[in-house]
């Protein structure tokens, strides 16, 4: 039988975990919180706790708790890993935890591969995990190089039980540049419009633009700000952007020029368009 060692159990890991013991994985877990763990273990999702005299039996080991505690984590058990598991890490933000993990995993003599999960919601905890939040869903995977097939191959082996539809390939900082873009700006953008003074009054006058808008202003505010300032160079470039682009609607409106408002319309349209490849 198969063994899978998480740290963490909130909504990525707690998934990660109903999942592998609904394929019939032996599921091991370490979390911060005792009572979470011990609610988790009574829910038969873990079978029992992730310690430095078991690790080593793993065949995963999955660690889905914020970057600086990826790397505190790693740096203690890495003594005790060696080279059966294959460890990989579900930040949000791939260089700090990556340019961190790689040497030490040379130190120790174990694999690890950098990881995010490209799932979840606005909400977080163990009590929001579901066994199939990653089914049909992306995955991205920084490798320590990239050509090594078998080793992705072995990858998408052990990560076969959370149902990812499909894999994409990347280095550490094509990973941030682009999700600085994807995620994080989506989130920075729907926390600021919620600080409207209007926001309280809008019961009666909104539908599904307000709700898609608004649904990830609903975030975790101490691990999101923890991954906004490690991408900090590559979100404050799409923060300058959008802002740019939104003083360019502001002051044709300003103007009265209906002419650039509607060819500043047009052309994003056009470029949704382009995208979706409608």
């Amino acid at each position: 039988m198969s063994t899978v060692g998480i740290f963490g159990l909130g909504l990525i890991g707690g998934s990660f975990a109903k999942a592998y013991h609904a394929a019939g994985w032996t599921v091991l877990a370490h979390n911060r919180s005792k009572s979470v763990l011990e609610f988790a273990k009574l829910s038969g999702d873990v079978d029992g706790e992730l310690t430095k005299e078991n690790i080593g039996g793993c065949d995963l080991v999955l660690l889905t708790i914020y970057p600086e505690a990826c790397i505190a984590t790693l740096r203690e058990f890495a003594p005790y890993i060696g080279e059966k598991p294959l460890v990989m890490d579900c930040c949000g933000t791939k260089r700090t935890v990556c340019e961190a993990a790689f040497p030490i995993a040379g130190e120790y003599g174990f694999t690890f591969v950098g990881g995010h999960p490209m799932a979840g919601t606005q909400y977080s905890g163990y009590k929001y995990a579901k066994a199939t939040l990653y089914k049909g869903q992306p995955m991205v995977v920084v490798p320590p190089r990239y050509d090594d097939i078998f080793l992705l191959d072995r990858v998408k082996s052990l990560l076969s039980p959370a149902g990812f539809a499909h894999y994409a390939v990347t280095t550490a900082e094509a990973h941030d540049e682009m999700i600085a873009f994807t995620s994080q700006l989506a989130h920075v953008v729907s926390n600021a419009y919620v600080k409207s003074p209007m926001a309280k009054q809008h019961h009666g006058f909104s539908a599904g633009s307000y709700r898609d808008l608004t649904r990830v202003a609903w975030l975790n505010a101490p691990m999101w700000a923890e991954l906004f300032l490690e991408n900090r160079d590559n979100l404050i470039r799409e923060v300058d952007c959008i802002i740019g682009s939104l003083t360019a609607y502001r002051d044709a409106m300003e103007q009265n020029d209906r002419e650039t408002l509607t060819a500043l319309l047009d052309e994003g349209k056009r470029l949704k368009e382009e995208i979706d490849g409608k």
